[in-house]
């Protein structure tokens, strides 16, 4: 579950750091907040959202899929046995 949330932040992160990069390169700081215009942001934010979802797409399609049967979690002799793949 933290590698999932992991990897959703880095792909909503990347347009931003790229943008970063670019104003570095162009010689702007990039920390300071007038060279961050409202419709770049914008747009930062629909790319971000945009690579999450292509990620999740990605995974949903390419991922490894598990094999076998699934056995929801039970008790069994008073102790809580978690569900798994058999």
């Amino acid at each position: 579950m933290a590698r999932s949330l992991l990897e959703s932040l880095g792909l909503f992160a990347a347009p931003f750091l790229a943008y970063a990069l670019f104003l570095f390169y162009r010689a702007r700081h990039p920390l300071v907040v007038g060279h961050w215009s409202r419709g770049a942001v914008f747009w930062l934010t629909l790319v971000g959202f945009s690579f999450v979802i292509l990620g999740f797409v990605y995974a949903g399609l390419f991922g490894a899929a598990p094999s076998g049967v699934y056995v929801p979690a039970h008790m069994d002799h008073g102790r809580l046995t978690p569900g798994r793949f058999q």
